[in-house]
Formats: C-alpha cells, sequence, structure tokens
C-alpha cells in the first residue's frame, strides 16, 4: 500500500545508498543524508504522510534486500540514518510551513483589527481562516498571569478544546499583545461562551471577556474593542467573576461619556472627603463596599473588617462631610455614581 500511495521520486537512490553502505559498513556521507533531508522537505511540501513515507522506506527496503550483500547491522544502520535524515528534512518543512502559517496569521490578525487592508481582500483572507466578514461576528479576549502567542502550550490546549467540541466551526483562535483571541460567527452564541470556560482552565483563573456581535469587518474590530474596554473596566472596578459580558457594562462608557462632566460630579460630591483624618480613601473604600452589598450596613462591616457601629460611624462622616445621606434614597443615586465615577477616574489617587 505504501509503495503505491508513495511517489518513487521520494524514495529516489535509497535502494543504491543501503547497497554501497551496506557493504562498506561506512557511515551515510554528507552529500547522501543532504539528499535525503531534501527529498523529506520535497515529501512534506507535497502532503505525504510520514507514518506511510516510513512504511515506503521499509518496504523498499524488504524489496532490496535479496540484493544487500553486506552484514546485517550493517544494512540496518544505513536504513536508520537514511529514514532518519528523511525525517529531518520533512520535520524541517513542517516547521517552516508552521511559521508561514503563524505569520500569515498575525499579519491578518493585525489587519482585520486594525483595518490596514482593502475590505475585499481581508474578506477574501479571513475565508482561508475560515471567516465569512458578511456575517456578524463576536469576539472574546481571555488574559492571564502571562503573555501568551501561538506557541504556548495554554494556547494549544484552548485549540485542541475548541477543535474537540466545536470542529471546523468558522471559529479563529489566535493571540494579540500577550492575549488569547477568538473570533466566532454572531449566531453561534455556545462557542465563545465555551472558549471563556477553557480560557480560564487553562489560564489557572484568568479573566475573558466577550463583545457584542456585530456585522461586517468593522463589526470584529468594535466587538474586539468592546471586550478590551471590559477588562480595563473590570481592573479599574475591581469587578468579580471570571467572564465579563461587555453587554452587562454598558452603563459604564456611558458615565464616563463626557468626562469632564463626570470630573466635576466626583469632585463636587466626594471632593469633601479628602479634609476626613486619614484622606478621602478610607471612606470612599466605605461607600464602595456599602453599595456593592446592596446597602446593607452589617455586610458592608464585615467585607471590611469593621465592627458595624465603626461601620455607621463612617457613613455618618459621610454624611456629615458631604451633606449627602448614603441610606437616603434621594441622596443614594448621586453618591453611588460619583463612586463609579471615582474608580473609573482613579481618584483620588489622580488629580482630576
Amino acid at each position: 500500500m505504501a509503495d503505491r500511495e508513495i511517489p518513487d521520486p521520494y524514495l529516489d537512490g535509497y535502494a543504491r545508498i543501503l547497497a554501497d553502505a551496506s557493504v562498506t559498513g561506512r557511515r551515510l556521507t554528507r552529500e547522501e543524508m543532504e539528499s535525503r533531508r531534501t527529498l523529506g522537505e520535497q515529501a512534506a511540501e507535497a502532503g505525504h504522510g510520514l507514518r506511510a513515507l516510513v512504511g515506503a522506506h521499509l518496504a523498499a527496503a524488504r524489496s532490496a534486500w535479496p540484493g544487500i550483500r553486506g552484514p546485517v547491522d550493517s544494512t540496518l544502520a544505513a536504513m536508520q540514518q537514511a529514514i532518519d535524515a528523511f525525517a529531518e528534512g520533512y520535520e524541517r518543512a513542517q516547521r517552516l510551513a508552521v511559521g508561514r502559517e503563524e505569520a500569515a496569521r498575525r499579519e491578518f490578525i493585525d489587519d482585520l483589527l486594525y483595518g490596514r487592508s482593502d475590505v475585499g481582500r481581508l474578506a477574501e483572507r479571513a475565508e482561508r481562516f475560515g471567516l465569512r466578514l458578511s456575517q456578524a461576528h463576536a469576539v472574546a479576549v481571555a488574559q492571564g498571569p502571562h503573555d501568551y502567542d501561538e506557541s504556548d502550550a495554554v494556547t494549544r490546549q484552548v485549540e485542541r478544546a475548541l477543535i474537540t467540541r466545536f470542529g471546523n466551526r468558522s471559529v479563529l483562535l489566535a493571540t494579540k499583545d500577550g492575549r488569547l483571541l477568538c473570533v466566532a460567527p454572531g449566531h453561534e452564541g455556545e462557542i465563545l461562551p465555551w472558549f471563556a470556560k477553557q480560557a480560564y482552565t487553562a489560564t489557572n483563573g484568568g479573566r475573558v471577556a466577550i463583545g457584542r456581535a456585530h456585522p461586517g469587518p468593522g463589526g470584529v474590530v468594535q466587538s474586539y474593542e468592546e471586550a478590551l474596554n471590559a477588562l480595563e473596566l473590570a481592573e479599574r472596578l475591581g469587578l468579580v467573576g471570571p467572564v465579563l459580558q461587555a453587554a452587562d457594562l454598558l452603563v459604564y462608557p456611558v458615565l464616563t461619556r463626557d468626562r469632564q462632566a463626570m470630573a466635576d460630579l466626583v469632585v463636587h460630591t466626594l471632593g469633601p472627603l479628602n479634609s476626613a483624618r486619614g484622606g478621602a480613601q478610607p471612606l470612599l473604600d466605605t461607600l464602595t463596599a456599602y453599595f456593592d452589598c446592596g446597602c446593607v450596613a452589617t455586610e458592608a462591616a464585615r467585607r471590611l473588617s469593621l465592627s458595624v457601629r465603626a461601620m455607621t460611624y463612617r457613613l455618618q462622616r459621610i454624611h456629615l462631610l458631604t451633606g449627602a445621606d448614603p441610606s437616603d434614597p434621594a441622596h443614594r443615586y448621586m453618591l453611588q455614581t460619583a463612586v463609579i465615577g471615582a474608580r473609573l477616574l482613579d481618584w483620588p489617587a489622580t488629580d482630576i
């Protein structure tokens, strides 16, 4: 079977090398080794499988064996050298092909996310990677404790999990700026959550953000930016949870769309806290914990490792300094919005 599958040119000179090296007991010459490597490269580029190629070499050696007069050990040694050199050339060609594929993927991802290519040409290249840019796509971005690239074990683990679960269902996995990136059709709602689960496990507790689905090449860029913004918001606001949905965080871009107005609100509402002993930060942390737990003072005290009495004192101090009562629904919205703005603008650590 191997003889019929593998063309004769890839075995060219093999039987002659075995016969000559076996009789003399010598090792293969440099030229003979290089000729095997070259044929191995050519076979890899032609798409032949290494298993079938090795089988063809073994079958060719068996056919030539009656005409080989040298010792068995010498013949087997020559076979080993020839096949090893052939496999080395095959693997070298595969590494080059993988490198070219990774470079093409990186270039495509850069062009896709930064719009550096003609739309028509970009759509043609996208088909090579299984994407149809006329459809809507969503992007998920995973960030872990380390930077990742295409050759990283984490990337390969996540890729294997996606292929095992979804096969070739128009999913593109890549890396960008040290993060894992997954692009999937917008109507395939189960792919990105599955990617998020696998990425969380592979990165040992990393965080994943999923952008909304948008149509066209520009939609991929928009979804990618949404995912990045969600990761940034989570870091600034200390949001909990391994998976962030950009659709659930739309209120924050709205709040910061007018940065100067938000800065004015923070300074006007929370600025008086700077006059407190220890500065504004402890009281800002108090408000953050209070609002995060649904305005339950006992729970907020537990989170801050305070007594309920100390928590109550802090809330009263905030009321006294700002004129706004955190427990009063009429004041609560203004205070909570100002607290969110302070976290987004990194106040009071940063002047605004």
